[in-house]
């Protein structure tokens, strides 16, 4: 099946319009002006009349900037940043993986900043305030782009209540939330209204999304991701747990866990180890951790 790009250009090229068709029709295939690309690739942008590939994600790195970091103080002295931080983000879907405390939320944070996304969730369009102290890493670090989006959202889990009380309070429409109070959808429900219909194209920035999600939910969510970063119109760098959202094919895995930062495949997390050595036998485990409390009885 072929995707097709087409592509209306006045007179003086005063307006652009693109329409994306998935078809077989030899007869749509040769609309004029029609440019037809076999999968699996993936779009890239459109300068006037021509279309430019890039598979690329629009961000392509993070960098501490050496003068500005402050040796022993935090976040500088978690240990993943102990020695600099130079991540490249290789593919359109990035996860972030490690131990509580391992500096994953803190990254995220500092891409959304540099972004100009709330921090408490949002985007440009949303103002609201923080109600905790900033990091001092998005002063000390540089983002590289391939292409430079304004477009976006930054989803944190924990302070998802406080960006659903905003749009409440300025009187939000919902359009772009299912069209009802994110108060009035149960908790996973609000996310998944938010993934749905809010996500479009852009850097989606997400801190455990699987927080309020059931692992039907979570495997709804993969199909989201999917069809929006398939198009190469979206990237995703996404803090997790979940050993179901971590297994998104062809996604890069980065392990936070230890004093650098390392490339890891989704069987070798211990994500996805002790879920399976769990699951295979939870009598083993449950001997080892209820040992001492039935010791004492």
């Amino acid at each position: 099946m072929f995707s097709i790009l087409c592509t209306k250009l006045t007179g003086r090229q005063r307006g652009l319009s693109k329409l994306r068709v998935r078809t077989r029709s030899p007869l749509l295939l040769a609309y004029p002006t029609t440019t037809a690309i076999p999968p699996p690739s993936k779009y890239g942008m459109l300068h006037g009349d021509r279309l430019i590939l890039d598979h690329m994600p629009f961000l392509r790195s993070i960098a501490l900037i050496p003068d500005r970091i402050k040796p022993g103080q935090h976040p500088f002295n978690i240990p993943c940043l102990a020695h600099g931080l130079d991540l490249t983000f290789k593919t359109n879907v990035t996860f972030l993986v490690g131990e509580n405390g391992s500096g994953k939320s803190t990254i995220l944070e500092a891409i959304a900043e540099k972004c100009g996304f709330n921090l408490s969730g949002g985007n440009r369009d949303h103002q609201y305030l923080l109600d905790r102290a900033l990091s001092d890493l998005p002063s000390a670090t540089k983002l590289t782009w391939n292409q430079k989006t304004v477009e976006g959202f930054f989803m944190r889990a924990e302070t998802f209540f406080n960006f659903a009380t905003y749009l409440d309070e300025v009187g939000s429409t919902f359009r772009a939330y299912g069209g009802k109070s994110l108060h009035q959808q149960s908790h996973g429900e609000s996310f998944l209204s938010l993934f749905v219909n809010r996500f479009e194209s852009g850097l989606y920035i997400l801190d455990e999304p699987e927080a309020a999600l059931s692992p039907a939910r979570q495997l709804s969510f993969l199909t989201i991701i999917h069809d929006l970063e398939a198009s190469g119109q979206a990237q995703f760098i996404i803090a997790t747990h979940s050993p179901i959202i971590l297994s998104y094919p062809g996604a890069t895995i980065l392990n936070l866990d230890g004093d650098r930062i390392s490339e890891i495949e989704y069987k070798q997390t211990s994500h996805y180890k002790l879920t399976r050595e769990f699951l295979e036998c939870p009598e083993r485990y449950f001997r080892h951790l209820f040992a001492d409390a039935d010791e004492d009885s």
